[in-house]
């Protein structure tokens, strides 16, 4: 439905792909510590942080480039679709911890750790924008 890249998505790209590039190298980095150092006390809270911090980073890019985008079609769009995405994640988290207090057994046969949930919403976000932008051909 885009035809043209505006120099919003440009800059929004370039600034994700450096924030994503350091989550990565993090996580990469922190699982190296764990497996290999076995850090003790607070390195452990700080190692564990050290991913995080380019999630919020990637959060605040994308509050960015919704202030940057000068198009309004495109930044509906982007709005609806992380409102959507955000009421997969929280009716989807919700459920899971339902079958966690309620059915205790499904904690020994599917282990889903926490920091999926930021990836849930951004496979969430990537489809919704699909929807969205098929409501308005």
């Amino acid at each position: 439905m885009y035809c043209t890249t505006t120099a919003a998505q440009r800059r929004y790209r370039v600034r994700t792909l450096f924030a994503t590039t350091a989550y990565l190298l993090a996580i990469w980095g922190v699982t190296w510590m764990f497996r290999h150092r076995h850090p003790q006390g607070a390195a452990v809270y700080l190692l564990a942080l050290a991913p995080e911090l380019p999630i919020f980073a990637i959060l605040a890019i994308f509050g960015i480039y919704l202030a940057e985008e000068t198009d309004e079609f495109i930044r509906a769009v982007l709005v609806q679709s992380s409102l959507w995405a955000t009421g997969v994640v929280l009716a989807l988290t919700t459920f899971w911890s339902l079958l966690q207090s309620y059915a205790p057994a499904i904690d020994l046969v599917v282990k889903v750790p926490m920091y999926w949930v930021f990836v849930l919403w951004c496979v969430s976000f990537a489809l919704a924008q699909l929807f969205v932008q098929r409501r308005y051909k």
